[in-house]
């Protein structure tokens, strides 16, 4: 825990506290409350935890006024250009970059774990052909713990170690089963001598009746969706995993509940939608119609894909997302798919248009992902399980480093009730 800087004082009615503050190394200063209820018999009230810290952390940090995201304090840019997702994982798994034999031994562990128990396909046969890959993932992930008796046990560090390169390795190949399942072809299982962005277009792409052989611009693409996609500090479904893990849950379980909540198109389902919007607006002689809905306060119409709640400047994953796009259409050739012309039309129009610039409303990560998503061949049902591949490996760092924290505690939040209070209790006669 950091050391205290200060003291807050909250006068309420006849008491005065005195709370203890706090600095972190970058960010607001935060204020203690944890003995504000046994001081002071009263709770705050923060819906949506929008002004509270629920923890503290190492992993990720988010500037939003600057469009900053670090990974351990390297910039997520910088993570992008010059790093691959398996090193990213590394350093959020474990706080610093890895040596060539560390990354060696890392990648070796992880590649050496992504075929899944052969039982576990039959999981596959009990849901329904057209059911959502996200139920089947989340399903499939929590089923986990039915089969690795061996790494359940969050108290034995080496079990936690286990599991977390489990999750990693096997999530890709979970959700390229998913994939297949979902469009009828056989599954796919994974090669050794393929790194992990490929291994996974692969397994989602190849067939038995010929060979496949993935474009390394593709696989480049789809490793930087990956590494964009990794951590981002605490959001919902990270908040969730933390959540599920204060009780104690084994680690499947958890992020089992965080794929779940990232399923929501509040958060993970967010490119989906962004892409059905361009897919609605059709033509770029409609956008007019749109730009002007999306300005009418009035109007239920909101242009999904621009500006973010945490950003309220450019997102700095878009820039380098929006160069993978590039890459990716123009290698396709699809640089004229009608779409494609909307989003640019669309991305022209939020860099110059006013109120798009004084709102802050800059096209973010989700904006280019499902574009390159589509363009790969990916359906928009495999945008969100694409996300929760990517994010593993956030929530199982921010789950680990939660259960080291000594500090931890069962999560339990407060309410402001406003029922009924004590009601007497009538028969069905009476009443």
């Amino acid at each position: 825990m950091a050391e205290q800087t200060g003291t807050a004082k909250l006068t309420f009615g006849d008491k005065e506290l005195e709370l203890p503050m706090y600095s972190p190394t970058a960010g607001p200063d935060v204020i203690d409350i944890r003995k504000l209820y046994a001081q002071g018999d009263v709770f705050t009230y923060d819906p949506g935890f929008t002004s509270t810290a629920s923890c503290d952390s190492t992993i990720t940090f988010i500037d939003g006024d600057k469009g900053e995201l670090l990974y351990r304090g390297y910039p997520i840019d910088q993570l992008a250009e010059k790093s691959h997702f398996l090193e990213v994982c590394y350093l959020l798994l474990y706080g610093e970059l890895p040596s060539a034999a560390e990354l060696e031994d890392f990648e070796s562990r992880v590649t050496n774990h992504t075929m899944v128990h052969e039982q576990m396909s039959k999981f596959f046969s009990g849901f329904r052909r057209d059911a959502h890959p996200m139920a089947i993932i989340t399903g499939v992930m929590g089923a986990m713990s039915a089969f690795y008796h061996d790494s359940t046990d969050v108290n034995d560090p080496w079990q936690r170690e286990v599991a977390a390169i489990r999750m990693i390795a096997k999530v890709p190949t979970i959700s390229a089963m998913a994939y297949k399942y979902s469009i009828g072809q056989p599954f796919v299982y994974p090669k050794n001598d393929l790194d992990y962005a490929s291994n996974f277009l692969r397994m989602c792409f190849a067939v038995p009746a010929e060979d496949y052989v993935v474009n390394p611009i593709l696989s480049r693409a789809m490793d930087r969706i990956f590494t964009l996609h990794a951590d981002h500090e605490q959001n919902a479904s990270t908040s969730t995993v933390r959540l599920a893990g204060s009780s104690g849950a084994n680690p499947f379980a958890c992020i089992a509940a965080g794929i779940a909540c990232l399923w929501g198109p509040a958060h993970g389902g967010a490119n989906q939608a962004c892409l059905e919007m361009l897919r609605e607006i059709g033509s770029v002689e409609n956008i007019p119609e749109y730009v002007a809905r999306a300005k009418d306060k009035d109007d239920p119409f909101r242009l999904m894909g621009f500006g973010h709640r945490v950003y309220k400047n450019f997102d700095p994953r878009a820039k380098v997302m929006k160069e993978s796009a590039d890459e990716v259409l123009g290698l396709l050739g699809i640089e004229n798919n009608e779409t494609l012309k909307v989003a640019k039309e669309l991305e022209r129009i939020a860099l110059e248009d006013p109120y798009f610039v004084e709102k802050k409303l800059y096209p973010n990560v989700d904006f280019y992902s499902g574009i390159i998503l589509e363009a790969m061949g990916f359906p928009t049902s495999m945008f969100t399980p694409i996300f929760a591949l990517s994010r593993t490996v956030g929530w199982i760092s921010q789950w680990k480093e939660m259960l080291g924290d000594p500090g931890q505690k069962i999560g339990r939040p407060r309410q402001l009730y406003l029922g009924d209070t004590a009601r007497d209790y009538t028969d069905v006669e009476s009443r």
